[in-house]
């Protein structure tokens, strides 16, 4: 393809903070249509479509049958799974022309369910797994950074069905081989796996694959010492307290409209892991109150919380009505019609500070374990902290970075079966619920999540196997016949040999010429000019500046397709087995 006849403009201004979003918009890779709904160019759609086909090959390799489900769905489809009801605002959720309930997908478990339904009701079908590549579309409340969080999405999404807990075991280790396999082969080999939190989706095990990156949403646990690794929503927080040698008794203060953890702290000279906060929270089913008390240095994992109360939950917006004095709330002759919970943190605490519940008063000298009923239940609410203690080394070793969640898999287990009915004769004659997994990637954000990885100050370095191009000719002077005839003999040549190339023939400036290529992220570029062709030769080098050196003109097209080859051998050398 010529640059000339590419759809899209490149300029150097710079867009947007996150570098991605910049680089791709800057160099005519998409265009905003809404928030969080983007149209690609041909750049972005190539890069997409090779992306689709490492994908299909994958999911192939481990015995995946492609599918097709729709876009639209009834309402009662999703009713008989119960997440109608249960998913928030991200479901997008409509009226057709005949008033019935529909939805559009944002994720396909319960279409899944229903083609399998009927169709795979003896033990002799299975194990069998099912995949698509599709548009989704989730009502994001929080769409940014391009392609890292949009509203519609393309995604490769795929459901396993399984008669054994231990047959689906097994595949699960196929599925997050295969995983392994696609990002490296897609040049992103530092993505790595953590336990996740299985929200919506449901089961008891999953993994979320992240990129670590400053630019990403969420946090990543992990211990140098042991290598556990787990998103901050699924990590346990092991908090220990030393008791202080002598426990002091409960004393009311005078704190003013000293409110705050840091407030009171600075009045009382206490640190703040010395202190017991209350959070409130409503439920979102019914806006009944919750309220948490955690030490005072700690934050509330909402996570943990919302799996713990079996309901969403939002912070409260006013607590008069839970009978609450705001800044002063403390466990000690609490009175209200709050749900009253108690993180683990405060198990063997000693002499803290917390609210009164009495304007303008706090207590000093609160003991948990003397000061709350024997009975006092302690759970697991807070986030995990920087140096805090690993959940499975048990060392004070845990650090905290931010990453983006390029892929997820789930043990679903029997959640949507039961739920649909779908059920299958075992050999003995019984009739039973097969359990699933499932196993997602989004198309877009893979793509954008590479751009981040890999790129500099002047735009993206793709990687060989997902570049739009391989090779980029850069003809300087196209004006000059001797110029013009050799670049267009090299680009037929490189063509017939199966080398994707872009040609830039443009009449403009090396610099105009150059920018627009550092923007486009070819692997490989040849210049061609009356200089290069003095010496009966092109100058040929890579993006990524790893080497530059001048290559003979008569034997060129050999050896950017020898190059070419090179490089894909260099990527494909870390992939790992397949399974």
């Amino acid at each position: 393809m010529k640059v000339r006849n590419i759809l899209g403009e490149r300029f150097k201004e710079r867009a947007y903070d996150i570098e991605s979003q910049n680089l791709m918009t800057r160099g005519g890779y998409m265009k905003q249509v809404g928030n969080g709904i983007y149209s690609l160019f041909t750049p972005a759609k190539r890069i997409q479509n090779k992306i689709e086909r490492i994908l299909r090959e994958e999911m192939d390799r481990i015995d995946g049958q492609e599918v097709l489900f729709p876009v639209v769905m009834p309402a009662t489809l999703w009713q008989s799974s119960g997440r109608f009801e249960s998913i928030g605002r991200e479901l997008l959720r409509f009226k057709d022309r005949s008033g019935a309930d529909m939805v559009l997908g944002m994720t396909h478990e319960e279409a899944a369910v229903q083609l399998a339904n009927n169709v795979a009701g003896t033990y002799q079908k299975y194990p069998f797994m099912i995949y698509q590549i599709q548009t989704k579309f989730r009502d994001e409340p929080r769409a940014r950074g391009g392609l890292i969080r949009v509203r519609e999405f393309t995604m490769k999404d795929a459901y396993s069905f399984h008669t054994s807990q231990e047959d689906l075991e097994a595949y699960y280790e196929r599925a997050y081989r295969a995983y392994e396999r696609i990002y490296a082969r897609c040049g992103l080999p530092e993505v790595i796996a953590v336990k996740s939190d299985s929200g919506m989706m449901g089961g008891k095990v999953s993994h979320e694959f992240m990129l670590l990156t400053s630019i990403g949403e969420d946090s990543v646990v992990f211990c140098p010492e042991c290598g556990f690794r787990a998103n901050m929503e699924a990590c346990e927080a092991i908090i220990e307290n030393e008791a202080d040698g002598e426990l002091l008794p409960l004393t009311e203060v005078f704190t003013g409209e000293a409110k705050t953890i840091d407030e009171v702290g600075e009045m009382l000279k206490m640190p703040n892991e010395k202190s017991c906060k209350a959070v409130v929270y409503q439920k979102n089913e019914d806006d009944s109150y919750v309220l948490v008390f955690i030490r005072g240095d700690l934050e509330i994992n909402e996570t943990k919380l919302t799996n713990f109360l079996k309901s969403e939950i939002h912070p409260a917006a006013d607590i008069e009505n839970a009978n609450l004095a705001a800044g002063n709330i403390g466990p000690v002759r609490l009175e209200t019609k709050a749900t009253v919970l108690f993180d683990r943190s405060l198990v063997s605490a000693t002499n803290l500070v917390c609210g009164a519940n009495k304007a303008e008063y706090h207590l000093t000298g609160f003991t948990p374990s003397r000061d709350l009923p024997a009975d006092t239940v302690y759970a697991d609410f807070a986030k995990a902290v920087e140096g805090g203690v690993c959940p499975s080394c048990k060392k004070h070793s845990l650090n905290i970075k931010r990453g983006i969640e390029v892929g997820n898999i789930f043990q679903l287990g029997k959640r949507y079966t039961e739920a649909m009915g779908m059920t299958y004769d075992t050999e003995s004659g019984e009739r039973k619920n097969p359990i699933m997994g499932c196993y997602g990637i989004g198309v877009g954000r893979l793509m954008a999540s590479v751009c981040e990885e890999h790129h500099d100050d002047y735009g993206p370095i793709w990687p060989i196997t997902i570049a739009p191009w391989q090779v980029q000719i850069c003809a300087l002077r196209i004006d000059d016949e001797s110029v013009k005839a050799a670049a267009e003999k090299l680009y037929s040549e490189l063509k017939n040999a199966g080398v994707e190339v872009l040609f830039d023939d443009r009449p403009v400036s090396a610099g105009v010429m150059f920018s627009d290529a550092d923007l486009l992220g070819a692997p490989l570029r040849v210049v061609i000019s009356p200089k290069t062709l003095s010496r009966g030769c092109f100058e040929f080098s890579a993006r990524d500046k790893s080497f530059r050196e001048d290559i003979e003109a008569a034997s060129a097209c050999e050896t950017v397709a020898n190059k070419v080859n090179e490089l894909i051998a260099q990527v494909n050398s870390k992939v790992p087995e397949s399974i």
